[in-house]
């Protein structure tokens, strides 16, 4: 007699039969893409919404930090929720929360409306994100993880840096409400996809449902993003910011102590203990505070510091999704030539010192110069970043990557997060250093300066990873010496 098939098996094969991957692949980027965007294009549009309700516009930082805090309390549980429910069910209720939200957000009378509409955008949005990878892992093989994570880095990298001209035209021609009401259709039409080409993929319980972690590592997250962001933008006290960081830090401490003795805490820190995993998380986190610091730095010198308007600065920044667009053809060839750890490494260093030359930019350098910098850093900052993301599930068993992802999601989110703070603190300690009023571009080459060399610690730790290191997804295979030889000469 044999033995019965697991469950989750049996929902893998039924996939690989009926989904075309890339249909799947489409559909979660798309997803990604709404999200994304309307986090980016938010920012451009607060001193017009301050001024629609008549609140201070520092006031509206709150819009921007509730959506941070619901994402930092719901990611952790995205996984489990998904395994419990199946990814199709939890993944479509995700962009119905998502839609419903920009729906309420768009129509919201006041601050305080709009606050709690974010929120409910914000556990849309947990969800959607880490549950659309998980969808894409389990649909595409290994064979094809290289070039399905290159078009799925597309909207990722597109989406913070299309946002501010968008924003910014429509403020300037619309209400800043449409913001919000151009999420609609894409949320109807994802819902509709999604309930045609995907399937269900449940896994079975195999512990209960760990609420006691979900609260403290919601708190844990919550307080230590906040703390963070209030602090990178000087919007409270210090005895405010000490009091949400010491929360976040014990919470955390709590949080720890209780994963330790359990079996399947909410998240895992065993999935550690994956060498592949963990130098992706260290390294990509390390490198993603530089993502997060470019958007921030980026349009605040070319209007502070070279005198331009909001659309011109927005149309130069855009540039990089060029270089991005073309990383996705590009992808799988230097994968397969070079191998991950070269990739990490070498790839990683170059983009850095192109992040790095960022602080060089003057007015008078020639706008086609600027341009091909930023072109080439699009190119290779996204090439570094396709190649963490997949080779962070190269060695992760297909039991655990509902885990895997929603602890690779949320360590993601708080290294942008901590970019931007880190970014902010630079600028705003060499103000203070020469005595500035406001940022000069001498300010803004040290916090680019400051910045590169926080991020030029991921490409050296990474050449601790081994040689062949996902070379089964990579297809890389180290040549003889000799024929390296041959070949040079």
């Amino acid at each position: 007699m044999t033995a019965p098939q697991p469950i989750i098996d049996r929902s893998v094969r039924r996939i690989e039969r009926h989904a075309n991957p890339h249909t799947v692949l489409m559909i979660v980027a798309s997803a990604m893409f709404m999200e994304q965007v309307d986090g980016t294009v938010l920012a451009t549009a607060l001193p017009t919404m301050a001024h629609s309700f008549a609140v201070d516009p520092l006031r509206m930082n709150v819009a921007l930090t509730s959506y941070l805090l619901t994402l930092a309390m719901f990611i952790p549980a995205s996984g489990r929720i998904a395994d419990r429910f199946g990814s199709r069910t939890v993944f479509r209720a995700a962009i119905g929360l998502f839609t419903i939200g920009s729906v309420l957000c768009a129509q919201a009378p006041t601050l305080w409306m709009l606050v709690g509409a974010r929120m409910l955008q914000g556990a849309g949005g947990a969800m959607m994100s880490p549950v659309g990878r998980l969808v894409m892992l389990r649909v595409v093989s290994k064979a094809e993880l290289v070039s399905s994570m290159a078009w799925l880095m597309v909207p990722a990298t597109i989406g913070p840096i299309i946002g501010p001209p968008l924003g910014g035209f429509i403020v300037t021609y619309l209400s800043w409400r449409w913001i919000f009401y151009i999420n609609v259709p894409i949320g109807i039409a994802g819902i509709v996809l999604v309930t045609l080409f995907i399937e269900e993929m449940k896994e079975p319980a195999r512990t209960k449902f760990d609420l006691r972690g979900l609260i403290l590592s919601g708190i844990a997250l919550a307080c230590l993003m906040f703390g963070i962001e209030v602090g990178s933008r000087a919007a409270g006290s210090i005895w405010i910011v000490a009091a949400l960081l010491g929360t976040g830090a014990v919470s955390g401490g709590l949080y720890v102590a209780h994963a330790r003795r359990t079996p399947r805490p909410m998240l895992d820190f065993r999935l550690l203990r994956i060498t592949t995993f963990r130098m992706s998380l260290l390294c990509g986190s390390l490198s993603r505070i530089a993502v997060g610091a470019l958007p921030f730095l980026m349009p605040m010198m070319f209007q502070l510091g070279f005198g331009l308007s909001a659309a011109s600065s927005g149309l130069i920044t855009f540039v990089t999704s060029i270089g991005s667009l073309a990383m996705r053809a590009c992808a799988p060839y230097f994968l397969r030539r070079l191998g991950f750890r070269n990739v990490l490494t070498w790839i990683g260093a170059l983009a850095n010192g192109l992040l790095t030359l960022s602080a060089a930019f003057r007015p008078d350098w020639p706008l086609p110069l600027i341009y091909g910098v930023l072109v080439a850093n699009g190119f290779f900052q996204s090439l570094q970043f396709m190649a963490y993301n997949t080779i962070a599930y190269a060695d992760v068993p297909r039991e655990d990557m509902s885990a895997a992802t929603s602890f690779y999601t949320t360590f993601q989110q708080m290294s942008i997060t901590l970019g931007i703070a880190v970014s902010a603190a630079a600028l705003a300690a060499s103000i203070a250093a020469t005595g500035h009023a406001q940022p000069m571009l001498p300010d803004f080459s040290a916090a680019f300066l400051f910045v590169g060399a926080v991020s030029f610690l991921a490409p050296l730790l990474a050449t601790r990873l081994d040689k062949g290191a996902g070379a089964e997804l990579s297809g890389h295979r180290d040549r003889p010496a000799a024929m390296k030889v041959i070949e040079d000469a």
